[in-house]
């Protein structure tokens, strides 16, 4: 009755029979499966009685991830395609529409996290979880994705003019924790003591109240103490994720239409006093630029930036780090990979961009068919459309690179590294881009979707390499990517180490060559099979 009342059907059937969407699910899927692998080999390891808190980050760090992905990437491509004119003029509303993709996608994002209930299931009969946690496992990730997937939604729909004071606020706040949370650390009250009085409770409760009913710490504290005592925490936090699941879903129906007409029927006018940039002779390389400049991912790399900085000056001071600075949290982080496994987290962020192909793709087939069909009768050969996808991915990824560069510089002041080694380690972060870039530009040339291939190499060899190192495989390690910008960084590249960078080299070259040589032939192969064909995504 509620399908057919709400005309709930036609979308779950869509979403169902989608073949990209479909692929998307079951990549999810293997995704989820594999963290959650990791994460209960991490936890077998451990002595019994001992909290799985490996396990449980890694859950709600994938929900948060799957969430982005299942949820909030579908809804935020929504309002993109034309086709939606025609359902905003019937009798199904635009917040009716809204909703009915919002459900769907909860239960797609249901579905993957109910896809690890056999293994926690086996965990909880072999003593490592109680039942009690196996519920918080599945609902905290759960919930949680869907806040960060309407999040980017509602994000995304605001007006321009409400997203760059919204990034103000944020870069702001970002400001404000790393100098309270990292530069005050343990020394926060002595700070705040010299606040008056009001204005110092106030800080002082407010950041105590984020890192206290923040989900990572509130899961912790579940994991570490008696249900009964942490149990009104978790309820407490799961009551205000759902209000705030309530909210975002309101305003996002809200501005559905708003955001559709801003989209295509609004003048696009730069009313900014910033000198554009010329076109020069590389046209399509700046249409690529300004494509992935408008989310340019700026509160993420203030975030990264800000902390690599503020790591790498403690790097360098060493001994000499002034006393009333906060020096917890930089501990921490030596006792848990330390500036090797910093930097190589950075360079991993900075070829994401490389994998996916952000600067080129379209939203679906049908886009990617009207571009090509005017692409394609110009005079553009592979060339144009390699330093277009290298200019957009490099602009997009730049920042986390000159942070890891940072990071490497700063232990070769310290003297945790020699300057060969230091040199050594950039070399391999380019080593690992290439690759990347090389490999994505090609599944971008053949027409597939680069959300399977991206997950792989930016989630999957990470994972494994990890993996590796934990099992003591070292060697085989340093044959990923991920796993030769580390032993770099760490300082013991010797020369059995140059066989992971001169394979990811080999295999860059080999790939570029092919990808530029059939560039032109692959494009117009792929326009041929898809023009005129009704394409469901």
């Amino acid at each position: 009755m509620l399908c057919s009342n709400w005309m709930l059907y036609p979308f779950l059937a869509l979403a169902a029979q989608s073949p990209g969407r479909q692929q998307a699910f079951r990549l999810a899927v293997v995704v989820h499966l594999a963290v959650l692998a990791g994460g209960v080999g991490m936890t077998v390891r451990e002595p019994p009685g001992r909290p799985p808190l490996a396990l449980a980050m890694m859950l709600l760090v994938a929900g948060i991830v799957e969430g982005a992905g299942l949820l909030g990437w579908r809804l935020t491509q929504l309002p993109k395609s034309q086709a939606l004119e025609f359902l905003l003029v019937t009798p199904q509303r635009p917040g009716r529409v809204l909703l009915a993709e919002t459900v769907v996608g909860l239960g797609r994002l249901g579905l993957v996290t109910l896809s690890g209930l056999p293994v926690l299931g086996l965990l909880v009969a072999l003593g490592r979880l109680d039942p009690l946690d196996l519920a918080v496992l599945l609902v905290m990730p759960f919930t949680w994705g869907a806040v960060t997937g309407l999040g980017l939604t509602v994000w995304a729909y605001e007006p321009l003019r409400v997203r760059r004071w919204g990034e103000r606020v944020v870069i702001g706040l970002v400001v404000l924790q790393l100098g309270i949370g990292i530069l005050a650390g343990e020394h926060l009250r002595s700070w705040i003591n010299l606040l008056p009085d009001s204005l110092g409770r106030a800080v002082f409760f407010g950041f105590g109240a984020f890192h206290a009913y923040n989900p990572f710490a509130v899961l912790s504290y579940w994991l570490k103490e008696e249900p009964a005592t942490a149990w009104q925490r978790v309820v407490g936090l799961e009551v205000a994720a759902v209000a705030g699941i309530v909210i975002l879903i309101i305003r996002a129906a809200w501005r559905l239409q708003g955001h559709f007409h801003d989209l295509h029927y609004q003048p696009a006018v730069d009313r900014s006093a910033k000198r554009r940039s010329r076109l020069a002779d590389r046209p399509l390389s700046w249409w690529a630029v300004r494509r992935v400049s408008r989310y340019s991912g700026r509160i993420n790399l203030w975030l990264a930036g800000g902390f690599g900085v503020l790591y790498a000056l403690h790097t360098v001071a060493g001994p000499r780090w002034p006393a009333w600075l906060g020096r917890q949290i930089f501990q921490i982080c030596d006792q848990t990979g330390g500036l090797p496994a910093l930097a190589t987290a950075l360079v991993v962020l900075a070829a994401v961009p490389a994998a996916f192909q952000y600067g080129l793709w379209d939203a679906n087939a049908h886009e990617r068919c009207r571009r090509l069909e005017l692409l394609l009768l110009t005079g553009l050969r592979g060339q144009d459309y390699w330093e277009a996808a290298a200019a957009a991915a490099w602009r997009r990824g730049r920042g986390y690179f000159a942070v890891a560069v940072l990071l490497w510089a700063a232990a070769g002041i310290a003297g945790q590294l020699t300057w060969t080694q230091t040199l050594a380690a950039a070399a391999a972060g380019v080593l690992l881009w290439a690759p990347y870039f090389a490999v994505g530009f090609r599944a971008f040339t053949r027409g597939f979707q680069a959300n399977g291939l991206g997950m792989l190499l930016t989630i999957g060899l990470p994972l494994l390499a990890c993996g590796l190192h934990q099992t003591s495989q070292p060697l085989l390690a340093g044959l990923t990517p991920p796993g030769f910008v580390h032993a770099a960084g760490a300082g013991t590249p010797d020369v059995i180490w140059l066989v992971g960078p001169m394979l990811a080299g080999v295999v860059a070259l080999m790939v570029a060559r092919v990808a530029l040589g059939r560039c032109d032939l692959d494009l117009r192969a792929w326009y041929e099979r898809h023009h005129g064909r009704k394409v469901i995504s």
